[in-house]
């Protein structure tokens, strides 16, 4: 019998390739860490600890303000993404209705609130991911309907696709319109502004970006400070938009790993088109592959072979990938992203493979053989059996 170590029959370290799922944690944001978590002080009080503690997060906050666009005050940190859609959501569309990317994390499809002023109004998408510009402009033309709350994310986190947020914009500025933006794939990836792109609210992570998970901000585009009605008040922090003693060390972690991000930029998108060749040649397709995309992430669908066996598959030979968002508690389900692209029976069967800041050559190429391998073994298993 042959056992499996977590590396793969050889014992080989795993291959980590779900970057999208959570990326490995940059040396420099543990370090900010550390150095955050020795300070006692909480950034409320008025004494010597606390006024370190302030000091330390609106050093933080002046970072991320200053790399994505915004004035501090319209930095509110939060635990992470999620909360960061919920509270402009919850916060900021109040008697608005509510116009939602068919593609959208379940953050935002599941997080619209009751104070909305009616259901929601879905955008269809393009068979390549694309938000479907001509109805968008027709939902937002509507005579006499309430403001518009427009939610589409910058980069999508199954396939990468990233909707024309230039002309969406446009669009949304034309019609008066909020435009929110989950730019929790996008943020440290490349170069984000959310006053110069016109973004009415914008929400990153920092796990995304080689930060530590728990920290995470709303970055909002108007004057500062714009007011927002809090998810829970609280103790009445960040300017009494979101309540709660604020989570230093992570957020001192988030600031550096964004700083290093943009700084120390890696194009990936050479090794992302060689593992999609390989795995095209296998039999492969890749999901949303004539739009543009974030350059670290492939979505490759495997006719005939469900998702969960693929993962366990690719598991087994000691490579770390994903089926859709990682935030299914663990689950592998069929992607309501590639159905809404049209792409039927396949949006069951395909996986996402998402290159780290730190990816290697050999781990691409660890990856390419198992996937060949695996697709090669699918096909045996398929074909008839020729009798004699």
């Amino acid at each position: 019998m042959i056992t499996h170590s977590p590396g793969g029959v050889s014992g080989a370290e795993p291959v980590y390739l779900d970057a999208n799922g959570t990326e490995p944690l940059r040396p420099c944001a543990g370090a900010a860490m550390l150095d955050a978590a020795r300070l006692v002080g909480n950034p409320s009080s008025v004494h010597a600890a606390g006024r370190a503690a302030r000091a330390l997060l609106e050093t933080a906050r002046g970072t991320l303000a200053r790399r994505l666009g915004v004035e501090a005050l319209n930095c509110i940190f939060t635990s992470g993404g999620t909360e960061a859609n919920v509270l402009a959501m919850h916060g900021l569309g109040r008697g608005r209705r509510f116009l939602v990317g068919r593609t959208e994390h379940d953050a935002v499809r599941l997080g619209v609130p009751a104070s909305a002023a009616g259901p929601v109004e879905w955008l269809e998408v393009r068979p390549d991911g694309q938000v479907r510009l001509d109805l968008l402009e027709q939902a937002l033309a509507r005579p006499d309907a309430p403001p518009a709350f427009v939610c589409l994310m910058l980069a999508n986190n199954e396939t990468g696709v990233l909707h024309p947020m230039a002309d969406v914009a446009r669009l949304c500025a034309r019609y008066g319109a909020h435009l929110h933006v989950d730019a929790v794939q996008g943020a440290g990836r490349f170069e984000i502004s959310v006053r110069d792109q016109g973004f009415g609210s914008m929400a990153c992570s920092g796990h995304k970006m080689g930060g530590p998970k728990g920290a995470g901000a709303l970055l909002l585009g108007g004057p500062a400070p714009t007011r927002v009605e809090p998810v829970f008040e609280g103790g009445g922090q960040e300017q009494g938009r979101r309540g709660g003693t604020q989570a230093l060390p992570a957020i001192a972690g988030l600031a550096a790993a964004l700083e290093e991000a943009l700084d120390t930029p890696r194009d990936l998108a050479p090794l992302r088109d060689r593992l999609e060749h390989a795995a095209v040649q296998a039999g492969a397709v890749v999901c949303g592959g004539g739009a543009a995309r974030l350059a670290n992430t492939s979505c490759l669908a495997l006719p005939g072979r469900r998702a969960q066996g693929q993962l366990m598959r690719l598991d087994l030979e000691g490579v770390c990938v994903s089926a859709g968002s990682a935030c299914s508690s663990g689950k592998v389900a069929f992607s309501h992203v590639l159905d809404a692209m049209g792409l039927g029976e396949l949006a069951g069967q395909a996986v996402r493979v998402s290159l780290p800041w730190n990816v290697t050559v050999p781990g691409v190429e660890r990856f390419m053989a198992a996937y060949v391998h695996m697709a090669a073994a699918t096909r045996e298993a398929a074909s008839p059996v020729v009798q004699a």
